[in-house]
């Protein structure tokens, strides 16, 4: 039996493939190795330099290594007045600074839905950890949440056949 903190890894790495599996359109991504799941939560602690607000916020997102498609959904509440702009920066670490590398078109409210197809580069820096989501509004206009895009990764499965994935 789990204990406490391994069933809720377990859980939220589930409600991340179901999540994935929405924004794909795909039922099952087990046996979709070329698909990457990725997530993150925005919070203003995380921008450089952190800002005082309590909003929050979370990415969800899929990466086709096919195809280079990346979609995403977008939630997020309480900022401090209407979004004036929101995006992806990179390449850059956490802690560190980059400029837009794919801007989110559209109003910006929530949630919001968007996909591109990446280039080779793009596609490189974000499967090495080095893109970050942003939130901009006019109180905070170098951003007011960020969250650092993270692959999502499954706990191994223990008995049965063996090998981790969703």
């Amino acid at each position: 039996m789990p204990t406490r903190r391994q069933a809720i890894r377990i859980s939220l790495a589930a409600m991340t493939v179901l999540a994935a599996a929405a924004i794909t359109g795909c039922g099952m991504m087990g046996s979709q190795s070329n698909l990457v799941a990725f997530t993150t939560q925005l919070r203003a602690a995380n921008e450089v330099p952190p800002n005082t607000s309590r909003a929050s916020g979370s990415v969800d997102a899929v990466f086709n290594k096919d195809t280079n498609l990346f979609r995403w959904k977008v939630k997020f509440t309480g900022l401090t007045g209407p979004a004036t702009g929101a995006h992806f920066h990179g390449p850059a670490a956490i802690g560190s600074n980059a400029g837009v590398v794919l801007p989110w078109t559209g109003p910006i409210t929530s949630p919001l839905e968007g996909s591109a197809t990446l280039t080779p580069a793009q596609a490189a820096d974000l499967m090495a950890g080095r893109w970050y989501a942003n939130v901009h509004t006019a109180a905070n206009p170098g951003g007011e949440i960020r969250g650092q895009m993270t692959v999502v990764t499954s706990e191994p499965r223990s008995g049965g056949s063996g090998g981790g994935g969703y």
